[in-house]
């Protein structure tokens, strides 16, 4: 089994970054973020033509979360339950895994009410982790916008006072992981970087200036049987790329 979180940055400016990806890596589900669709936009047909069953929540021009899946897709659930709510969280079970496809708020800046918008969603994240069917195998996987620990940040100096990595945000991945949830790609890289987002600007890529802000949140069973979890850099190379890169776990049978 092959599982893979992808903010893909829009999927119509991407599309001809991912449906090839898709081909070449297999993955049998892959959380999407920032799909920037409404559902009638989004590419269900060809995805089908390639063996995936989807499941989208869109807002158009903003935000938009999908899941795809090749070994099946049910009990979809769409946002936290409120109308006027942005399209940042999508879950469904797929093979048995409980499968959530999460795009965190990114906060802005401290001082801004953005800010305090994120740590209330991560807080109901954590609410909707602590209230799951602990028989159930799952996952939390997506852009969280929090590099975890200071590893997980290219120059830690260079983002004191700003968002990504105050502590009041990492404490709400530290409440997430104290449902049972395990960070898999920190886990199976202790020492690693492992960043998955870089600015377009500057160079940032080439000049290794990233951030690991992209996790995948699994329980203690799908933990068990995992044997790897790494980045895709390759995804972020070339023409076009998403500013973040694909993360993916495999897991023994």
């Amino acid at each position: 089994m092959k599982i893979a979180t992808w903010n893909v940055n829009s999927l119509n400016a991407r599309w001809h970054r991912v449906e090839p990806w898709l081909r070449e890596q297999s993955p049998d589900i892959v959380m999407i973020q920032e799909t920037k669709q409404t559902d009638e936009t989004f590419p269900f047909v060809e995805l089908s033509t390639i063996g995936y069953e989807a499941a989208h929540y869109g807002q158009g021009r903003w935000n938009g979360v999908a899941i795809l899946s090749r070994v099946g897709l049910v009990d979809v659930v769409r946002g936290f339950g409120d109308d006027d709510e942005e399209a940042r969280i999508i879950a469904a079970t797929c093979a048995g895994i409980r499968v959530h496809s999460c795009y965190v708020p990114n906060g802005r800046a401290l001082e801004d009410p953005h800010y305090q918008y994120k740590l209330e969603w991560l807080a109901r994240l954590a609410h909707v982790a602590e209230d799951r069917d602990f028989s159930q195998p799952a996952i939390f996987g997506g852009d969280f916008n929090v590099a975890p620990s200071d590893l997980d940040c290219y120059d830690p100096s260079i983002f004191e006072g700003a968002t990504h990595v105050s502590e009041p945000e990492r404490d709400a991945i530290r409440t997430l992981e104290a449902t049972g949830l395990i960070d898999l790609t920190r886990r199976l890289n202790p020492g690693e970087p492992c960043f998955t987002w870089w600015d377009y600007r500057r160079g940032s890529f080439h000049r290794g200036w990233g951030l690991r802000i992209d996790l995948l949140l699994v329980d203690e069973l799908l933990s068990a049987k995992a044997t790897a979890s790494y980045v895709d850099r390759e995804a972020r190379k070339g023409e076009k790329p998403s500013d973040h890169a694909p993360v993916l776990a495999e897991f023994a049978d």
